[in-house]
């Protein structure tokens, strides 16, 4: 492997009508810019572009294809005013973001024919986000000669035992669908694990967390010896905790009951479960954590019951995760919007938790910036760690190339 060095990397991440990216220099991990592009292909495109240091840009403008916006992107980060590169030449690898890599891929991969045959064989999984994803790639291939490496949101999760990852369903659908758990936020989960060995002097290799992933999409993931052994999303990232929007634990039989009463199909039930259950439904007020704890704080019922469930819910998962990894527990560890930003919430989570060892002080909990939020005396620590996943696909995209040499 080459010495390290300066490296940098453009981070794409394509969604169907939007692309989002930053371009990160690896060695002092500092983003030299970023931005989103909103609307491709629909009336009134709109591209927000930030530079450190500089005045930043906003474009309205019809964009009709990823290709076109990759190329309005690369022209703005070598403008003389709203730039953060002198040539595109700069630009030494591209680093994609791709949600499922199916149970083939356990590892960042360079995108070979082969590899975007298995993304593309993989959309019937992630038929929302596989395409778009590969659009990016061709588009960032159609005028960038340069490596380009795929991040599966999938990947840290294939270290999960069969007995974490099968479902009891026929095994033949197993056999014939690749009906399993997958697990999703594999990049946040691994990059907060990396972080957290840091910050506790370990070797990620001997380290045992709970990781919360607490955003508008919620997931757990029990870590041991830096592994994903099990994780709360599933088959889709319906699966699992409750969140902003998706109901997360149903039991099954409710679904064919709800479509019988009210005469759904199965399309309906899916964009019900998906975009209007979880804490929107629930509480009839708002997805938004924000919302929910003002509406409670005047009265709202369903609002608290809402925050109560949240809360519960997540406790369960700390818990189950700290008997399922089998060993002594190093740290649950808070990540995502509402895990770094809800100290409220992570308050109410942490209750009845020294069963395990694990004591919030609440005065660190509250405090600008926590870290660890735990008592001095805690065994078991508590902490808060911002999540980078953009980071961790630049820093994985390098890996990935100087090994490849």
């Amino acid at each position: 492997m080459e010495p390290e060095g300066d490296m940098k990397i453009l981070v794409i991440n394509s969604g169907s009508s939007s692309l989002k990216y930053q371009l990160i220099e690896t060695n002092g991990e500092i983003v030299e810019a970023k931005g989103l592009v909103e609307r491709i292909g629909l009336k009134g495109a709109i591209l927000s572009h930030h530079v450190t240091g500089k005045e930043n840009y906003k474009l309205e403008k019809r964009i009709p294809t990823h290709d076109e916006a990759v190329n309005i992107v690369l022209s703005l980060l070598v403008d003389p005013k709203y730039g953060a590169i002198k040539d595109i030449k700069e630009i030494e690898a591209v680093g994609h973001r791709v949600v499922h890599g199916e149970s083939v891929y356990s590892n960042s991969v360079i995108i070979t024919e082969d590899v975007m045959d298995i993304i593309q064989e993989a959309s019937e999984l992630a038929p929302l986000h596989n395409p778009a994803n590969l659009v990016g790639i061709i588009a960032c291939q159609q005028v960038l000669s340069v490596p380009m490496v795929a991040v599966f949101d999938t990947a840290f999760h294939q270290t999960m035992p069969e007995k974490a990852y099968i479902y009891a369903i026929p095994y033949e659908y197993y056999e014939k669908y690749k009906i399993r758990r997958y697990g999703f936020h594999g990049t946040s989960h691994r990059f907060v694990t990396m972080k957290t060995a840091k910050i506790l002097n370990m070797k990620q290799e001997d380290i045992n967390l709970v990781t919360c992933h607490l955003g508008n999409g919620s997931s757990f993931t029990a870590i041991r010896n830096g592994k994903s052994v099990d994780t709360s999303m599933g088959f889709t990232p319906l699966e699992g905790m409750v969140m902003g929007t998706r109901s997360g634990d149903l039991d099954p039989s409710i679904v064919n009951y709800i479509e019988d009463k009210e005469n759904l199909c199965c399309n309906d039930m899916d964009a019900i479960l998906n975009k209007k259950s979880g804490l929107l439904g629930l509480s009839g007020v708002s997805s938004d954590m924000r919302d929910l704890e003002a509406a409670a704080l005047n009265g709202n019922h369903r609002a608290q019951v809402s925050l109560d469930l949240f809360t519960y819910r997540a406790k369960k998962y700390i818990g189950s995760y700290a008997v399922a990894i089998g060993e002594e527990l190093d740290a649950i560890v808070f990540t995502a919007g509402i895990g770094e930003n809800a100290p409220d919430l992570r308050e109410k989570i942490c209750e009845n938790l020294d069963i395990f060892g694990a004591i919030l002080d609440k005065k660190k909990n509250y405090a600008p910036n926590p870290c660890i939020i735990s008592t001095d005396d805690s065994k078991v620590k508590i902490m808060v760690v911002p999540t980078n996943e953009e980071l961790m696909i630049a820093l994985d995209t390098e890996k990935v190339i100087r090994e490849s040499k």
